[in-house]
């Protein structure tokens, strides 16, 4: 089969006193994911992908959060690492869909420098990096703003 596909998903808890990082991009916001490392849902969503893909497992098992060496961690480093896993087994990425769930703040003025943080560490054309923004319509734990999720899938091809 020269063709993989996973599916990723994540949710963290909104707090105040944290960043809101998604995508890699620090987002203007008076609450912020809580999380061992920077809580990127969207990234870590990705990740969760690419290693779903390969049935590599899942970030916890490469990035445990009860390791204090992850703790704060920039999930754009822990994304490349797993990039690396993924090319290092014969694999690339064809292409990467996402939806980011939050009902505040609005992403997508955000959207495009989101795709160029993602592309430029994944060393893929923006083009092949799909994000969308939508609410939960109040519905939820994310409906009332009390965490922001992400779901992705990637499709790996063979080298």
């Amino acid at each position: 089969m020269n063709i993989r596909i996973g599916n990723g998903y994540d949710i963290h808890c909104l707090v105040p006193d944290r960043p809101l990082i998604l995508g890699g991009v620090n987002i203007p916001h008076e609450l912020g994911l809580l999380g061992h490392s920077d809580a990127d849902v969207l990234t870590h969503a990705i990740m969760d992908a690419m290693l779903g893909a390969l049935s590599l497992g899942d970030i916890g098992f490469y990035f445990p959060p009860t390791d204090p060496k992850w703790k704060g961690a920039d999930s754009l480093v822990l994304l490349a690492q797993v990039n690396q896993l993924i090319l290092d087994k014969g694999w690339e990425i064809g292409n990467i869909d996402s939806v980011v769930v939050a009902e505040r703040p609005k992403l997508k003025p955000h959207i495009e420098q989101m795709r160029d943080r993602l592309s430029s560490v994944l060393k893929l054309n923006p083009d092949q990096i799909g994000i969308k923004a939508t609410t939960n319509e109040k519905l939820g734990p994310v409906g009332r703003e009390e965490g922001i999720a992400a779901y992705a899938v990637v499709l790996l091809v063979l080298k």
